[in-house]
């Protein structure tokens, strides 16, 4: 088995992109994902290794955003989410990606599962189709199918409100 400092280095990302693209707040994922690690260290003698290492510290990280959220009732505003860079342009060009952003975010929003979580972890957490799969316990191929399928049915939501 690996030391918990070798773990911490190899996934701490994957664990801060999960959580990334479920709150979207670059502070609160920073927070969890430490919190995720404290719990992972706590109790690895449990980790029996009959799945992956990033499945089982995503299980983590979700547990820790579920009990997160039962102690912050509050709901995040749509509008909380981090401002990406955007690059270069005029004023009212930024103004329009951000209306873009907003309105995808809320159709992202209202999408069905699992859909909808596998566009935020491939859009905002961006992982691999490969790692969805393993988070989701599913195949690459599963996660790969419905990212695309749900991309369509958004696509064309979009396209629709226009």
């Amino acid at each position: 088995m690996q030391s918990m400092d070798d773990i911490y280095q190899q996934y701490a990302g994957t664990v801060y992109r999960f959580l990334l693209s479920r709150t979207r707040d670059e502070d609160l994922a920073e927070e969890l994902t430490q919190e995720t690690f404290y719990q992972a260290l706590r109790s690895i003698d449990r980790f029996d290794g009959s799945c992956k290492i990033t499945t089982w510290l995503c299980a983590i990280a979700k547990n820790q955003l579920s009990e997160w959220r039962r102690k912050h009732p509050q709901e995040m505003e749509l509008t909380q989410v981090p401002e990406w860079e955007l690059s270069g342009g005029s004023a009212e060009t930024d103004v329009l990606k951000s209306m873009e952003r907003i309105e995808l975010l809320r159709k992202l929003h209202v999408c069905p599962e699992p859909g909808r979580e596998i566009l935020y972890l491939r859009i905002f957490g961006n992982l691999s189709f490969k790692e969805i799969g393993e988070i989701m316990g599913k195949t690459e191929n599963w996660a790969r199918v419905t990212y695309y399928r749900s991309k369509e049915k958004l696509r064309k939501d979009m396209m629709k409100d226009e």
